[in-house]
């Protein structure tokens, strides 16, 4: 897919942060985007903020019923869904697994790998239907998907079965020889200033942790920057609106992985196969020591 002008863009999570600014990336090349976002208020002010050639849905991507009426609503207003972008992602506190509460995969897992099922299993075979070539972009994490980090199981967890659904939905969209094409979406370049540090505003009652924990207390994006400062770490901050703007490109090009600095991966996925074919785990647990 080359052109996005007149395309039928769906994007969810889309009222903050990557979704966003993949929103407004698309809008930028003509695209008729659709945001679906759980956050009705932050939906309401990105669709003001964005103006002509996005509408809105409230949607909840954990609720099958939620992301059907998404894909209905769509085909009936606009006949077509030519690029889907499943970017919806919430996390958990960081705790040793012992310390996790079924909750917490309740909801993180029922986001970011039922969530991305959901999109999958609604809009594709309507997609497919069309008979029009289309994209499907699921968005993961270098945290699971490539390396996962010790003390973030849940959300890791969560991002490595991205990685792998992606991988087997792109090989079914090849081999039954239709004409979407689908791929794994690595947010990178640097941090990312987005919801997901403050993800708990939107942790349904139902599922809230039964105990409490001092990691449960979220640190916003300046705090993390300013006591990585005070640590003596200057870390890159990766803008966003470039990284939308990457994501389209690889989308051009019909790349699988799309992902700044994507080079980089092969060393850490060799380290990771050979300490695995020794027989020895190959995550280590390691603390900034940031306050």
């Amino acid at each position: 897919m080359k052109d996005f002008k007149d395309r039928v863009v769906v994007v969810t999570g889309g009222a903050s942060g990557i979704g966003k600014a993949l929103a407004k990336a698309f809008l930028g090349e003509g695209a008729k985007v659709v945001i679906a976002d759980v956050e009705q208020s932050a939906l309401d002010a990105t669709i003001a903020e964005l103006g002509a050639g996005v509408s809105g849905m409230v949607t909840d991507v954990s609720e099958p019923a939620s992301v059907e009426s998404l894909a209905a609503e769509v085909f009936a207003k606009h006949g077509a869904c030519h690029v889907l972008c499943n970017n919806a992602g919430v996390a958990a506190p960081n705790l040793d697994l012992w310390e996790t509460e079924p909750s917490d995969f309740l909801w993180v897992h029922g986001v970011n790998v039922r969530g991305i099922a959901h999109g999958v299993q609604s809009f594709v075979p309507r997609m497919i239907e069309s008979g029009e070539e289309g994209f499907v972009l699921n968005t993961s994490s270098g945290d699971g998907g490539i390396s996962p980090l010790a003390q973030q199981v849940v959300y890791a967890s969560s991002k490595a079965a991205v990685s792998t659904m992606t991988e087997c939905l792109e090989a079914q969209l090849v081999g039954r020889g239709t004409k979407l094409r689908a791929a794994i979406f690595y947010p990178s370049g640097g941090l990312l200033n987005t919801g997901i540090w403050t993800t708990k505003r939107n942790r349904p009652e139902q599922l809230a942790r039964e105990s409490q924990v001092a990691t449960e207390q979220e640190t916003t994006f300046d705090q993390f920057m300013e006591g990585a400062r005070k640590a003596g770490y200057e870390l890159p901050v990766q803008d966003l609106d470039e990284l939308a703007q990457f994501a389209l490109d690889g989308i051009r090009k019909e790349d699988f992985v799309i992902m700044i600095d994507r080079e980089s991966m092969e060393a850490q996925l060799n380290e990771r196969a050979a300490k695995l074919a020794r027989g020895e785990c190959p995550i280590v647990l390691q603390h900034l020591g940031l306050s």
